[in-house]
């Protein structure tokens, strides 16, 4: 099977332009293409790992990868997706993050010599004479035209600020200049990107000329990730300092039934036909197939070691393995008062909840456990003596962690 035919199979391509050109470039390994990556956090999120896949995929079927980093695109915020306005970051904050994703983005990608290539956008976008901009891209657009677009029909009532309303002319300038100057001739992004990336090719034609065919290839992948990396409100993040391999392997081991099939086609590098046979599975069977997604994912992201460690946890929460592999946090002296502490405390030094007015509401609503027993007091506490030999508090059915005392 060619690698075109494959991301069918695997439910990644959602829309494209120029299929049977796409498909002759992909499967020859001709493909010079990008995704971008607007720089809005100091770490990539599980949401960003379809796209690292694919680029993973395209790679080693021979296509040349360009990971563009939005240190530019990120300056104004894309409204795609959003109900209000992005946070406004400093260029500092937004080239700190973009250092991030280059870390984190090699672990994936092969950037050696002639392979892929990783550019920021920043390097042409700042640079642009706004006036300049207006006469030679800005006329290429239609107001009335971009209104229609998804991006920016569900903003409209809410409000759209004239900042937002030139995301797509910036994404679709960086395709026309990276066209013109690298040789791509391919895009790639979520489905609710198809109104900016049609700009881009559109754009291509109007500057360069209708004859330029490879110029209006473009390719875009299911938004599935766009609902992926979300738990409890929180991104799950591919930093293990902000998102532990633990929590990273719990997380996928707990998605819907409805989505575990569809996740390991996506996103695991399993060969189709191991995972057609998971295609009946149910009940402890289905569970299976979680803990293969999650421990594969895992290991793509945080190595085997960590992979085999955060499964030797979670099978030793649920009774099959060895209680010492589960995470755990330690409780100093000062934590303590006339050798107390009071459960909220413990729940915010675990990292369960963020403050202790979330721990007393989780309390309220029946959420927390001790060793098994449901904490229904705001004010219980728990003695130094029983810490020093440990507790398992709970949150909820997925949220743990092993509590102790350490003198």
């Amino acid at each position: 099977m060619q690698i075109y035919e494959e991301l069918v199979r695997r439910g990644l391509i959602a829309q494209v332009t120029n299929e049977e050109e796409i498909k002759n470039l992909i499967n020859n390994g001709k493909a010079v293409f990008y995704i971008g990556f607007d720089c809005t956090a100091d770490s990539l999120t599980a949401g960003h790992f379809m796209a690292l896949t694919l680029m993973k995929r395209l790679q080693m079927a021979g296509n040349k990868p360009i990971a563009l980093i939005g240190g530019g695109t990120t300056m104004i915020g894309d409204p795609s997706g959003r109900t209000d306005m992005r946070k406004m970051l400093t260029k500092e904050d937004i080239d700190h993050n973009a250092l991030c994703f280059k870390r984190q983005m090699s672990k994936f990608i092969d950037f050696g010599e002639d392979k892929a290539m990783m550019i920021n956008n920043a390097d042409w976008l700042l640079n642009l004479n706004y006036i300049e901009l207006l006469r030679d891209v800005g006329a290429c657009f239609s107001v009335n035209r971009m209104l229609t677009a998804e991006c920016y029909k569900q903003r409209m009532e809410k409000g759209l600020s004239f900042l937002e309303f030139n995301y797509m002319i910036m994404q679709s300038y960086d395709f026309y200049y990276l066209f013109k100057n690298y040789n791509c001739t391919l895009q790639f992004g979520g489905d609710d990107q198809w109104s900016n990336m049609l700009g881009g090719t559109e754009l291509i034609r109007r500057k360069l000329g209708k004859d330029a065919n490879a110029m209006t290839i473009t390719l875009l992948t299911d938004s599935q990730g766009k609902k992926m990396g979300k738990t409890a409100g929180n991104a799950v993040w591919l930093d293990p300092n902000k998102t532990s391999p633990y929590d990273f392997y719990q997380y996928w081991r707990n998605v819907d039934d409805a989505d575990v099939l569809k996740c390991i086609r996506m996103l695991t590098f399993l060969p189709l036909e191991q995972i057609d046979e998971m295609d009946g599975w149910e009940g402890a069977k289905l569970n299976q197939a979680k803990e293969i997604l999650a421990y594969e994912l895992t290991k793509t992201v945080h190595g085997e070691e960590e992979a085999n460690k955060a499964q030797a946890s979670a099978k030793a929460l649920f009774g099959s393995g060895d209680e010492a592999d589960i995470p755990s946090v330690a409780l100093c002296e000062d934590d303590f008062t006339d050798g107390v502490v009071d459960i909220p405390s413990i729940l915010v030094k675990s990292g369960l909840v963020k403050s202790k007015s979330e721990a007393r509401q989780a309390i309220l609503q029946g959420g927390v456990t001790m060793d098994g027993d449901k904490i229904t007091d705001v004010k219980a506490t728990c003695t130094k003596e029983k810490l020093t030999e440990g507790v398992l508090i709970r949150k909820g059915k997925k949220s743990y962690m092993k509590v102790v005392y350490k003198a």
